[in-house]
């Protein structure tokens, strides 16, 4: 897996492109039932709605401003609401997106390498699913660039194989889409956007808990995790000067020495979920927004704790991938 951090992933809607219905149905068959698809045995009609869901998809609203006294090109800025990116959480057609493709080179309406290449200026990728004959045909198309992977059907292991490169480009997709908008991040508050250490971690917490989409969290900053089920999660992250400046606002507002000292000795994080920073409520109850503060060693030294959301701290009800499983008709 590649060690990058995008800074929102979700499950998406893998589309299975053959000529042959009962392939598809066999292949839809045998594939886990926690990898959503949707299948398509017209070449055509597959092409026209792939196309139709990239266009009607804008994760993002990025406006260029200006500066109100000098309108130079110098003076232009991005402006962008991190908190769009959680906020995603609430559209509910977000798993409905063909971030995968896994298309069967014989075709009669068109090839599979003709297909790929008809969708090679969109963003999702493409697996070229291929008897023994067109292999020669597959690797001029990934050289070529047409394609990400191929995959011979009478390869032992086959489906295993596919389910595992399904997985890995669905990350690559979403680490495509982000790059520019971590980047800016990762410079400013967000400097784990850019540490392998804290990919792998994440990639290890996804993989401990359950946890099947995540999004960059604005404030306190860390990364926000929902499980099947749509249960949210914040890793809260802290860097060692977060957590000496969290320690100086405590001892400014009166805070309990335990937790100065938790604070200054990187032991304790806290979470003030529901309550201002340090209130007289805080006194008497303070234990109850704090986690033992766990370590990543990256490129700098980063301090965690997983902490429940409050609802309150959403914009609504979650739609689950769970709910929509449930709606495309697989059995959780």
């Amino acid at each position: 897996m590649d060690l990058t951090l995008p800074i929102y992933q979700h499950p998406t809607l893998v589309t299975l492109i053959d000529d042959s219905q009962t392939f598809l149905e066999s292949l839809s068959f045998q594939l886990p039932h926690q990898l959503a698809r949707r299948a398509f045995h017209d070449a055509e009609a597959a092409l026209a709605w792939v196309r139709d869901a990239h266009r009607t998809s804008s994760p993002f609203n990025i406006t260029v401003g200006y500066d109100e006294e000098v309108l130079s090109f110098e003076r232009r800025v991005v402006a962008f609401n991190v908190d769009q990116i959680y906020r995603m959480v609430m559209n509910r057609h977000r798993f409905q997106l063909p971030a995968v493709l896994v298309v069967d080179y014989g075709m009669p309406q068109m090839n599979g390498v003709a297909f790929c290449e008809s969708v090679n200026a969109l963003p999702c990728k493409k697996i070229l699913f291929t008897g023994e004959a067109d292999e020669r045909v597959a690797i001029d198309a990934f050289n070529s660039g047409l394609i990400d992977r191929f995959i011979k059907k009478s390869d032992h292991g086959a489906l295993d194989r596919l389910e595992y490169e399904v997985r890995t480009l669905e990350h690559a997709y979403f680490c495509a889409q982000s790059h520019t908008m971590r980047d800016l991040l990762a410079r400013h508050s967000f400097t784990f956007l850019s540490d392998p250490a804290m990919a792998t971690l994440v990639d290890q917490l996804r993989r401990q808990y359950g946890f099947v989409e995540y999004y960059l969290f604005p404030n306190p900053s860390g990364i926000l995790f929902f499980d099947i089920n749509g249960k949210p999660t914040l890793m809260v992250v802290e860097t060692e000067a977060g957590m000496l400046a969290q320690m100086e606002v405590a001892q400014d507002n009166g805070a309990p020495r335990e937790l100065v000292e938790g604070l200054q000795d990187m032991r304790l994080l806290p979470f003030f979920s529901d309550t201002g920073m340090y209130t007289d409520a805080i006194e008497q109850d303070w234990l109850s927004y704090c986690l033992p503060a766990r370590h990543c060693a990256g490129k700098q030294d980063y301090y965690w704790a997983l902490f429940d959301l409050p609802a309150h701290m959403l914009p609504g009800p979650v739609y689950s991938y769970a709910d929509f499983l449930r709606d495309q008709g697989a059995v959780c």
